[in-house]
């Protein structure tokens, strides 16, 4: 099984930039797809990025398209998610998964895998 800790959160000013990292422990990262999800006080996990097993493609929501960046280094065995351009509607736990053999999945019950979470908090 793989293991994954999330990292890179913290609290910011709206318009600010942070880069959450996602690293993997017990197995290899290159074979499993990853996602990235959140979930605001009250609200539902939602989905944020997808990537596949080797960083070829990628997805976003549309309310981050062109703010938030998923990418992976296979060698480094780490997931990341750079956000800019933060808004106060970004606030919340975000959630790295991962999803052996897959291609990636915008659905939460996709993913065998999940880090503990790491908060991030947009202030106004």
């Amino acid at each position: 099984q793989v293991q994954l800790v999330e990292s890179g959160g913290g609290v910011v000013q709206a318009g600010g930039s942070l880069r959450l990292s996602c690293a993997a422990s017990g197995r290899t990262l290159s074979t499993y797809a990853a996602g990235w999800f959140r979930q605001a006080p009250g609200k539902e996990r939602e989905f944020v990025a997808t990537i596949n097993w080797s960083g070829g493609d990628t997805y976003l929501r549309d309310s981050v398209k062109g703010r938030f960046t998923i990418s992976r280094d296979n060698a480094k065995n780490t997931v990341y998610l750079q956000m800019n351009s933060l808004l106060s509607e970004d606030t919340a736990v975000y959630y790295c998964a991962a999803q052996r053999y897959g291609l990636g999945s915008i659905y939460s019950r996709d993913y065998a895998y999940w880090g503990q979470g790491t908060q991030v908090t947009v202030s106004s």
